[in-house]
């Protein structure tokens, strides 16, 4: 292990995090903690980063998708599946949010700890950068994830989804009420800077609107 490499252990697990690579915050163990995953779910971990969310939810998963658009947090999550040892049970692909995906491809649960801070929209080569810019308003990212996410979802499929408050919450809930699904915040947490980190949990609504 190179020595610029950063160790981070939640539960019985640990991770390897790469420079250039996302380093678990309270966000990433806050959706940890709150990671409910049924036996066989097909997963994907949108923006995987070191692979925290995957490879705890392959324990209980048939299969994880792992995507991510940083070759470097690719590379990273690869090696840290196969250090707790469910190497077979992920796939890790590169790309941006959905694109890199079949189209006919639907999943039991989607997970997404979003990139949330409100800033200047990404520009430049530090890839670690991609991790938490979510444009001016912090939506940049959480909006084209809101927009597509439904297509790649089972009918009785889940979303958990991680944002702040200062992202607009609200903005959030209304968008996947229009697009059929019944939200509610399952975790939250204060964090300094931030006002609030929510877990949201989205399924669709039956046909008697609950």
């Amino acid at each position: 292990m190179f020595s610029s490499v950063k160790r981070v252990f939640f539960a019985d697990y640990v991770f390897d995090v790469y420079p250039e690579v996302y380093e678990p915050a309270e966000d990433s163990f806050l959706f940890a903690e709150n990671l409910t995953v049924n036996h066989g779910d097909y997963v994907l971990d949108m923006g995987t980063g070191c692979g925290i969310l995957g490879i705890i939810a392959a324990k209980k998963a048939s299969h994880v998708i792992a995507v991510d658009i940083n070759s470097n947090a690719v590379r990273c999550a690869k090696e840290n599946a196969k250090q707790n040892r469910v190497a077979d049970k992920v796939s890790f692909i590169q790309g941006d949010l959905f694109t890199p995906l079949r189209n006919d491809e639907t999943f039991d649960l989607i997970l997404f700890n979003a990139p949330y801070l409100p800033s200047e929209p990404w520009e430049g080569e530090v890839w670690i950068e991609r991790a938490w810019v979510g444009g001016i308003n912090g939506r940049a990212v959480l909006d084209r994830f809101l927009l597509d996410f439904s297509r790649y979802l089972k009918v009785d499929g889940r979303v958990l989804l991680m944002q702040s408050t200062h992202a607009g919450l609200e903005k959030t809930i209304e968008m996947l009420r229009v697009k059929g699904f019944k939200a509610e915040v399952v975790a939250e947490c204060a964090v300094p800077f931030f006002e609030t980190i929510v877990l949201i949990e989205a399924k669709r609504r039956n046909k008697h609107g609950s």
